[in-house]
């Protein structure tokens, strides 16, 4: 009889233990879960970024080159439509290749568009624009 009140003692251990054992892994599993589902988003925000970079560099390349305004002035793409926490910079500076210091650019402006996500910079991509 002794026996068998020994037996109880230890099934409720064993069933604490299994629990524990079930909790941890539990956590585990939604510790991956959550892993997974921040680095897919943010490789989802990363892509759209670079997508809205590539698409405005493109844009800009085949506008109108300014030669006026100091620094020069470059609008973002009427077609492109951005989703709705994102948005898009525009930058231009001109380079002075030659060195003379004139003050003119040489025929060289480098184009610099920043996309942000919810007002984070996600991602900054440059090209240069020729006078041709």
């Amino acid at each position: 009889m002794n026996f068998m009140k020994d037996e109880k003692g230890q099934s409720i251990i064993e069933a604490l233990i299994a629990i524990a054992i079930l909790a941890a892994v539990a956590v585990s599993f939604l510790t991956a879960l959550s892993t997974a589902y921040t680095t897919t988003a943010l490789a989802e925000e990363r892509t759209t970024a670079e997508s809205l970079a590539r698409s405005e560099l493109e844009y800009l390349k085949k506008s109108t080159y300014d030669r006026d305004n100091n620094p020069p002035q470059y609008n973002e793409d009427p077609a492109l439509s951005y989703p709705a926490t994102y948005s898009v910079s525009i930058e231009a500076t001109r380079l002075d290749p030659d060195g003379d210091t004139t003050g003119d650019d040489d025929g060289i402006q480098e184009i610099t568009v920043k996309v942000y996500n919810q007002a984070r910079l996600v991602i900054t991509m440059s090209t240069y624009k020729m006078n041709r």
